[in-house]
């Protein structure tokens, strides 16, 4: 009798020790990899992706994970370096065994990510527009944000509904402005408007007062700069010294973060537009509600780069429930064919991957606030118009 009750126990022993892997396996995190820019020249927008990210990741583990098991965030810092974004991704899925990936800030490391997610078949998500991404035939890489050939295309159309005729182009030399300045050059094509002024520019930003004083010189009627932070601020600070006073004065993001509006001052900054992805003030799902709850934690509202990280996070979600598995081949298939609202707002690609179903929005430094001013069915404000200079 004694023998056989060992024998039971050692019976029972081994079940639950070949039970126990599966248990753990059931129990392993979903882990997603990103690197993001927490150093160097890109250091004030990737953190803003980084908390956004790290938000969907707590919201999600925090009201029952995703097919039963936890989400873990993977995340490294670039140093805004492409070269470190290379490194990185094959370490992400080569050592870390990530099963998905977002996109790192701006175009240009985007694209180095882009090689490593494709190399190795992992589906990403990407948080940046450049059309370049999508030219290459990848069939890994889905974006949220609508394409910089777009993105400002809400500010020719507000041009063309003042009579405006001429628009002056500046840009910096980076994919995504690129990208921006090409797609300018054809909407103002098919709208009749003249570009008067086209120039690039370099990093090196002493040449920003020269630029400004060809930019004062042309006179145009709008003023359009394809720019990230560093040199938008430099360029409106040589701006507002070399006279530079159009009906529309349009960035392409930097002005819509307090972060601007307090390097070159509140008083030089009015009547300033600037396009966006996002802002709090769109109806969308939850849009409000993290506004707030974002506000409570990092003491100010989140930006649209905020949102392009919680939203990329949704995506996944979103691909990873209705395929039931985190299988690459699944989740892609939804990734591909997913119709989607985000807190970002649609998410709908073509067969490339490339995001076909939402448009940038306007706001715009009107006194202490930023304000979403275009188009008038979302806007809360009127367009301040023109530029007061």
């Amino acid at each position: 009798m004694q023998n056989t009750h060992v024998f039971r126990s050692f019976v029972a022993l081994i079940a639950l020790c070949l039970a126990l892997p599966a248990a753990f396996a059931a129990e392993a995190p979903i882990r997603i990899g990103v690197t993001t820019s927490l150093t160097g020249s890109l250091a004030n927008f990737g953190a803003l992706q980084r908390n956004g990210m790290q938000m969907w990741a707590d919201d999600i583990n925090g009201r029952g994970e995703l097919l039963g098991r936890p989400v873990e965030l993977v995340l490294y810092d670039d140093g805004s370096s492409a070269e470190q974004v290379t490194k990185l991704y094959e370490k992400l899925i080569t050592q870390d065994k990530v099963d998905f990936l977002i996109s790192p800030y701006s175009s240009q490391l985007t694209l180095a990510a882009a090689a490593v997610a494709e190399k190795y078949g992992v589906p990403m998500v990407t948080v940046a527009s450049s059309t370049d991404i999508w030219r290459r035939g990848y069939q890994n890489v889905f974006g949220l944000y609508t394409p910089a050939t777009a993105n400002m295309d809400p500010v020719i159309e507000l041009a063309k509904q003042h009579e405006l005729s001429t628009i002056a182009l500046v840009y910096l030399d980076s994919d995504f402005p690129r990208d921006l300045a090409a797609g300018v050059r054809a909407t103002a094509a098919a709208k009749a408007m003249q570009i008067v002024l086209d120039e690039q520019y370099s990093n090196d930003l002493t040449v920003m007062p020269a630029l400004a004083a060809r930019v004062a010189a042309a006179n145009a009627d709008v003023v359009i700069v394809a720019s990230y932070m560093d040199d938008a601020v430099a360029f409106t600070k040589a701006a507002k010294a070399a006279g530079v006073k159009p009906k529309l004065f349009a960035f392409s993001g930097a002005p819509a973060l307090q972060e601007f509006v307090d390097r070159v001052g509140v008083e030089n900054v009015q009547g300033i537009l600037s396009t966006a992805q996002w802002t709090r003030g769109i109806r969308v799902p939850g849009g409000f509600d993290i506004g707030f709850r974002y506000a409570a934690i990092h003491g100010e509202y989140p930006s649209y780069d905020v949102a392009g990280g919680y939203a990329a996070g949704q995506v996944i979600e979103a691909a990873v429930r209705l395929a039931g598995t985190v299988d690459h081949a699944a989740v892609h298939e939804q990734l591909r064919t997913l119709k989607f609202r985000s807190i970002l707002g649609n998410y709908r690609v073509d067969p490339n991957g490339m995001q076909t179903a939402k448009s940038t929005y306007l706001l715009q430094c009107q006194e202490d606030h930023i304000s979403l001013v275009y188009p008038p069915d979302v806007s809360r404000y009127k367009v301040l118009y023109p530029y007061p200079g």
